[in-house]
């Protein structure tokens, strides 16, 4: 089965993606922020099909754990979700790191649509 890893600090948008993505038939595990996130990533080995994370974060950022994670897993799929125009402009310096940016809010079908399309890159 494939496993995601959702990093995501608002409990709300969170807890919608996990279901979104579950019921699309995919293995879920959740972190609160990109500390927990990269824990989480190291914890597993890098066993995760695809880390799916918010980039504005307390403590650690999204950005922050993902060249943290490709570093230390350098196969390891990332793709960004944010609200925030200046985050996604921050996301352009991960190029060959990051696979998609996600701009908030986004839909239960856009969400799963992208994760399918992150997975098959």
């Amino acid at each position: 089965m494939t496993k995601l890893l959702i990093v995501e600090d608002d409990e709300s948008v969170r807890t919608l993606a996990a279901r979104a993505l579950e019921r699309a038939g995919y293995n879920i595990d959740v972190a609160a922020d990109g500390a927990q996130g990269l824990e989480s990533i190291r914890a597993a080995n890098g066993n995760y099909d695809l880390i799916v994370s918010d980039i504005r974060m307390p403590e650690m950022d999204g950005i922050e754990m993902a060249k943290a994670a490709a570093a230390a897993f350098p196969a390891l799929k990332i793709m960004l979700v944010t609200g925030y125009a200046d985050q996604r402009e921050r996301a352009d310096e991960l190029n060959g790191i990051i696979l998609d940016v996600v701009q908030k809010p986004f839909t239960l079908a856009e969400i799963r649509d992208r994760v399918g399309r992150a997975l098959a890159a």
